[in-house]
């Protein structure tokens, strides 16, 4: 695919086979942005290569985190529940809440004009039913990510805060998107510090050798900058510490 003027002045910034701090990958980003000149605020995307076989089932990693500084922009939720939990997602800031009849209005209509997905346990039954639509776009409610609970309130505060979920991919990849261009660079450092750690949180029992292989920041439209993975761990390490 051939890569525009911008791009390609863009990718001038990083030099070649250069590991680079999360800090100078940070101000890359900036000035990235600055040649690109895109019309609209880019999202920060951290990419991250595990040493894991996600076939295996004691190989898969997923979870979720609150990013501190949140998404940079509005999530729009969808609570799926039964009886007067449906009132209650509605008064903790739900898009929409309800069931068979936002149910059927998916399984039909298509809708999927929402970015989260939460539902109560007694709801999943017939939530179910909504894999083959949910599944693919990665909304499907899931306990190990928190999206099937029965504190709606607590789950639906924290969907709006900026909370966001990630999958290890079948070739050993996690994409999870941390933040706008536009955030004090100190702001995105935090995302991409609490990003980072509950990847390496998410250790599952069956990973051996090097578990986080590399790292790499990039925009929406932008080149990808290396990160220095041993530097990261180990200031992670010393921040936790």
């Amino acid at each position: 695919m051939r890569k525009g003027k911008k791009y390609l002045e863009a990718a001038k910034l990083v030099m070649p086979n250069k590991l680079y701090s999360l800090e100078e990958s940070v101000g890359l980003l900036g000035k990235m942005s600055e040649v690109l000149s895109r019309k609209f605020d880019q999202t920060v995307e951290l990419a991250m290569n595990l040493g894991v076989d996600p076939k295996y089932a004691d190989q898969m990693v997923r979870g979720s985190l609150v990013l501190p500084a949140g998404l940079g922009r509005e999530l729009k939720v969808l609570v799926l529940a039964e009886g007067d939990t449906i009132k209650e997602a509605q008064n903790a800031g739900a898009d929409y809440a309800g069931g068979e009849d936002l149910i059927n209005k998916i399984l039909k209509e298509g809708w999927v004009d929402f970015d989260v997905v939460i539902a109560t346990p007694d709801a999943m039954p017939k939530v179910g039913k909504l894999g083959k639509v949910l599944g693919p776009r990665g909304l499907m409610p899931n306990p190990k990510t928190g999206t099937v609970t029965t504190n709606v309130k607590a789950a639906v505060e924290e969907a709006k805060k900026g909370r966001v979920e990630f999958k290890v991919d079948k070739t050993g990849n996690v994409h999870i998107p941390v933040g706008k261009i536009s955030f004090k660079p100190e702001d995105l450092l935090k995302n991409i510090y609490t990003a980072i750690d509950a990847v390496v949180r998410a250790k599952p029992p069956g990973a051996k050798g090097q578990y986080v292989k590399s790292i790499a920041l990039s925009l929406s439209m932008s080149p990808s900058v290396d990160v220095d993975v041993s530097n990261t761990l180990r200031r992670l390490q010393e921040a936790v510490a």
